[in-house]
């Protein structure tokens, strides 16, 4: 089955939310209304936290985990995505913190205690750093990632379509 309890803890879909059958979710995971998860993600939840706001996607490939506490961070690290993100293929995001309508690119890495303000554009192959703060409104990219320019309309109008699209494909997917 690819919704797994873990520790008494099951896995919550908000009204509309779609999990491929090849993904696998396991654990203290919450995921908003119309949130999607495709094929050969994962999202374990298990040591702490996973919550995906609304109308967010996760993308294909992809593995979201969190930090269990410990000695150096009591609370450990959850992972938080807000509302209307988008997650590209074969992202890594671990313990960190998203802000809403954000666009993340293919192959990133986001590590624990990184924190994405609203509206960030960050570039394929990117790599967060542990506990790097990036400000909204800007594309971020590299490996460290490195503030390049404030987005431009259009760049913040493809976020929000990107959300939007992907609401409307999980919606064809559940209807076969």
């Amino acid at each position: 089955m690819n919704i797994r309890s873990f520790q008494g803890k099951t896995p919550v879909l908000g009204e509309g939310a779609f999990v491929d059958s090849s993904a696998l979710i396991i654990g203290d995971i919450q995921l908003g209304a119309d949130a999607s998860l495709w094929p050969m993600s994962v999202a374990r939840g298990d040591v702490n936290h996973i919550r995906i706001g609304a109308r967010s996607n996760i993308q294909d490939g992809s593995v979201l985990h969190v930090t269990h506490p410990h000695e150096d961070a009591p609370d450990g690290h959850p992972l938080l995505v807000g509302k209307d993100v988008t997650v590209g293929h074969k992202v890594i995001l671990h313990g960190c913190t998203i802000g809403d309508l954000c666009l993340i690119g293919m192959g990133s890495t986001i590590m624990d205690g990184a924190e994405l303000e609203d509206y960030v554009l960050l570039g394929a192959g990117s790599l967060v750093p542990p506990g790097k703060m990036l400000e909204g409104g800007y594309l971020w990219l590299g490996s460290p990632v490195r503030k390049v320019r404030v987005l431009s309309e259009e760049e913040r109008r493809w976020i929000e379509y990107s959300a939007r699209h992907y609401v409307a494909l999980k919606n064809q997917h559940q209807q076969g």
